[in-house]
């Protein structure tokens, strides 16, 4: 059956039970949900909303670790069984490598690595890949009492979210702007975790608003 055939029933609600998509999603903290219940991490979330909508689809394979860099999510993709080619695949990833001072050219040639591992791992189909922007840190409880800069923060987020659109735009995958979103949330306690740092389940459902229509529409791709 033809991709655009198998979504058409999908969304008709006729898809056969024994027929699931598959999700992979990479990261770190944002991707596992640092502070909140799994059901309430963003892909499992997403993966929720495209059931909801009529999608067949498995809850998502998830490779992340709170913590880690672009060079740690690599090894962590070499340690984890990975089984290819995924229906669609997440990348979310860059906050550790700014919150360590890292140089963001370094931060470019390893995400752009990583993007074209999430690509293969697709099956090569580059429209099934979404890249999800860095959140902002800084304005949050713990980025306020951090003692940090958080304009300087904001600034150097920014420039390592402005790779990751290149590098995404560049190898025509899609790019989700989930920045914004927190930093809209700023450190309103409903929106974090109680760490006062990592999003709560319900900022993550806002996330979804920008992510959602992408993944939509890197099903409805052949």
């Amino acid at each position: 059956m033809w991709p655009e055939l198998l979504l058409a029933g999908m969304l008709a609600g006729h898809m056969p039970n024994e027929v699931r998509l598959r999700y992979l999603a990479l990261g770190d903290s944002y991707t596992i949900g640092e502070g909140v219940e799994p059901a309430q991490r963003w892909p499992l979330q997403l993966a929720q909303r495209l059931r909801d909508d009529g999608i067949a689809l498995d809850d998502p394979q998830i490779v992340a670790t709170t913590g880690w860099t672009t060079d740690e999510l690599s090894a962590g993709m070499d340690a984890a069984t990975l089984v290819p080619p995924y229906d669609f695949v997440s990348l979310s990833i860059g906050v550790n490598n700014q919150y360590r001072g890292r140089d963001p050219e370094n931060y470019r040639r390893e995400f752009a690595a990583l993007l074209q591992r999430a690509i293969a791992l697709a099956g090569q189909r580059a429209n099934r890949v979404i890249v999800v922007s860095i959140p902002d840190w800084g304005v949050t409880r713990f980025g306020r009492e951090s003692g940090r800069d958080t304009a300087a923060i904001a600034r150097e987020l920014d420039a390592f979210n402005a790779i990751n659109r290149e590098e995404a735009l560049r190898l025509e995958v899609a790019w989700a702007d989930v920045s914004a979103i927190s930093r809209g949330a700023g450190s309103d306690a409903a929106q974090l975790a109680d760490d006062g740092l990592h999003p709560s389940g319900r900022q993550y459902t806002g996330w979804l608003a920008a992510i959602v229509p992408l993944v939509r529409a890197a099903l409805s791709s052949r």
